[in-house]
């Protein structure tokens, strides 16, 4: 399958981290988002029906991430991606990418991130 639905650049905030100041208040956290799927039919037939909701992933993703309280960036993209594939059993794949914005270290970096890929068996 070479089909992708591509979210980029979510944003959001959110509790994550282990530092005390990181576990006080939300910190701006982005996400990218590809959902690996089907999209031949809904190309096709020109119908919204046959494919994923964008918008419900996107409120799932920010949901998981508000409300949770997370130690690691780790956790957080896990967790986001085992809710998609739960959300729509036509995934086959999801690769999330967490990044916080402006992570609390001494060195002159945009973000830091991770990115877990998760396919179904």
């Amino acid at each position: 399958m070479s089909d992708w639905i591509e979210l980029r650049e979510l944003r959001c905030s959110a509790v994550v981290g282990v530092l005390a100041e990181e576990r006080e208040r939300p910190q701006p956290i982005v996400f990218d988002l590809d959902l690996e799927r089907p999209l031949e039919e809904a190309a096709m037939n020109d119908d919204i029906t046959v494919t994923t909701n964008y918008a419900a992933v996107l409120s799932l993703t920010a949901r998981i991430a508000t409300e949770g309280r997370f130690l690691l960036l780790e956790t957080l993209a896990y967790r986001v991606a085992h809710e998609i594939l739960a959300y729509d059993a036509k995934i086959a794949a999801v690769t999330v990418v967490v990044r916080k914005a402006r992570p609390p270290v001494p060195e002159d970096v945009a973000t830091v991130g991770v990115r877990c890929t998760l396919r179904r068996p």
